[in-house]
């Protein structure tokens, strides 16, 4: 498994046991890139889910994993080369590879080696960024963006919470009715909402740092003292793989099975993965289809095709106060109160049906320091 983020560690979860599983991380354990809302305003309830350490996966006790920086791939040896934080360098064989090396975007996603201190030094900053910022500007129409709004709206009802966004509304890729319900609740969080800004994007911004933001749509500039770009620039993570199975963006390229062509027992899932637009693998259970078409190969049996779905779907605020809402792809919403997000939703659906088991409720941060204790 090259890569352990969200599909990599589904696919490897839904693997170990029934084949020999190595996972290769640039992170001591999950770091998602999912809830970047919750993230920044509550990171403490965002390490509960989503800052998680390997070794509490039931199922990834059956795997083995190594922390490193893939470096190169040799398709004809079926080999990749890891750099280890020591810097130096281990071979591992595969009989399948899956690529699930993700993209860089914004400060959120990035591929570089880190440590456990690293991700703490992180999470911390972003927070009192945005927690000491009077003002804050979220420039981006994705859900991204939209939930980044909501979630330091709510938690911060003082601050002055803006969403700039392109079109007409944001959320293009999700049913109308989804955007009509969001923006309705934008207006009780007090966000102030701009449609038609479309800004002039900085080559490196910082994160969460002031800003003055110029647009391209020819409005006057605006500041603010926190500035959140959310505006879905993504680079794959693809540098350490041969250009022969990449596309002209830098995307991995699939069949509709989810192999590379041409490459047997190569495959790729996620946002790294060419399936379609929006890339969809990397949600709507293509870890499922995965797993299956892995050991379909394995056994010599036919393969199955991913379907994405027309229309993005799924939670676009996350979790708040009163509850989460999920929205069907039909825009419809369906929501859940807060307890039943917290012992029901994630305790037992997410924790048990989705991971398989996870053991305790340590962070990454939080079991490093745990072993870290004398005696």
């Amino acid at each position: 498994m090259a890569g352990l983020g969200d599909s990599g560690l589904l696919t490897a979860i839904h693997l170990a046991g029934r084949c020999d599983v190595v996972g290769i991380s640039t992170k001591p354990g999950l770091v998602s890139g999912q809830e970047l809302g919750l993230r920044l305003a509550r990171p403490e309830a965002w390490q509960k889910e989503y800052r998680v350490d390997f070794a509490r996966y039931h199922r990834l006790r059956h795997a083995r994993t190594v922390h490193g920086t893939l470096t190169s791939l040799d398709l004809d040896a079926r080999q990749v080369v890891v750099r280890l934080p020591d810097g130096s360098e281990q071979v591992e064989g595969y009989d399948v590879l899956v690529v699930a090396t993700g993209v860089t975007n914004g400060f959120w996603r990035r591929p570089g080696l880190q440590t456990t201190e690293d991700v703490d030094a992180d999470l911390a900053d972003h927070h009192a960024r945005v927690a000491s910022a009077a003002s804050v500007a979220v420039v981006g129409g994705g859900a991204a963006a939209v939930s980044s709004a909501a979630q330091i709206a709510s938690r911060w009802p003082d601050k002055h919470v803006d969403l700039y966004f392109p079109g007409e509304r944001a959320l293009p890729r999700h049913h109308g009715r989804v955007w009509r319900r969001v923006r309705r609740r934008f207006e009780h969080l007090g966000v102030g909402l701009h449609a038609g800004h479309r800004a002039e994007l900085p080559a490196e911004p910082e994160p969460m740092a002031s800003a003055t933001i110029r647009w391209q749509t020819g409005q006057p500039a605006t500041e603010a003292d926190a500035v959140l770009w959310a505006v879905g620039r993504v680079s794959p993570n693809t540098g350490w793989l041969p250009p022969e199975l990449l596309d002209d963006d830098g995307f991995v390229r699939v069949e509709p099975d989810l192999r590379v062509p041409d490459r047997p027992g190569v495959f790729a899932i996620g946002d790294v993965a060419a399936t379609d637009p929006l890339r969809t693998t990397a949600r709507n259970s293509g870890h499922r289809l995965l797993a299956r078409n892995v050991r379909a190969h394995l056994d010599g049996r036919t393969l199955r095709a991913y379907r994405p779905p027309g229309r993005r779907w799924g939670s676009v605020l996350g979790p708040l106060h009163d509850g989460l809402l999920v929205f069907a792809p039909s825009g419809h919403a369906f929501r859940f109160p807060a307890w039943t997000h917290d012992h029901l939703l994630r305790g037992v659906i997410v924790r048990w049906g989705i991971y398989r088991g996870i053991s305790g409720r340590r962070s990454v941060g939080s079991a490093a320091r745990r072993r870290r204790r004398p005696g």
